[in-house]
């Protein structure tokens, strides 16, 4: 089986549901059993460690990409087969959307959604062409698909966005949509 990457971007910390953190492990071991290897942020605790830890103990190369401001504050993972360590965000920004083949956002804070963003406009600026899938774990980002459709609704966007992304409650669904759509490249 040929394995592909995928970049997820999530929290550093787990949040106040403790369902984020097992729906993270699930994908984690899910994308694994099909496959897939992870990219990620490099970090060993909150979603980032749930989803690290989960993927490596199902088999999984999992690469970590941490800038050297982050080591201390993300606490950086030391059991993963490759870690890459930047001089800032921006560099760890663009390896991580160049590593992947599609990009998977889970719950998170300011960093996940501005990785989100920015993966968002690189698409719509045909920098480069990779579906975006969201975890939705318990509607965490229910208001945030709403605004998308706002934005939508209000004629703020050049292209149809669904076409680019694609959320799901259930980590499951999202791994067998990812690998259907990239098992068609």
């Amino acid at each position: 089986m040929t394995r592909r990457n995928v970049t997820v971007f999530c929290g550093s910390k787990s949040g106040n549901n403790s369902q984020f953190e097992t729906d993270a492990a699930l994908l984690g071991t899910a994308l694994a059993e099909k496959g897939f290897d992870l990219v990620y942020g490099g970090g060993s605790k909150g979603m980032m460690g749930a989803i690290a830890n989960s993927a490596l103990a199902a088999g999984a190369n999992v690469t970590g990409i941490i800038p050297q401001v982050l080591i201390d504050w993300e606490r950086q993972h030391q059991s993963l087969s490759e870690v890459i360590i930047t001089k800032d965000m921006h560099e760890r920004k663009k390896l991580l959307y160049e590593k992947g083949l599609a990009g998977i956002v889970l719950p998170g804070g300011f960093g996940t959604l501005d990785e989100m963003f920015e993966m968002l406009t690189w698409n719509q600026l045909s920098i480069h062409n990779k579906k975006i899938y969201i975890l939705n774990t318990e509607g965490f980002y229910n208001h945030l698909i709403q605004h998308l459709e706002h934005l939508i609704n209000k004629d703020f966007l050049y292209e149809p966005l669904w076409e680019r992304i694609h959320a799901f409650e259930n980590p499951l669904a999202l791994v067998d949509a990812i690998d259907k759509n990239l098992s068609n490249r």
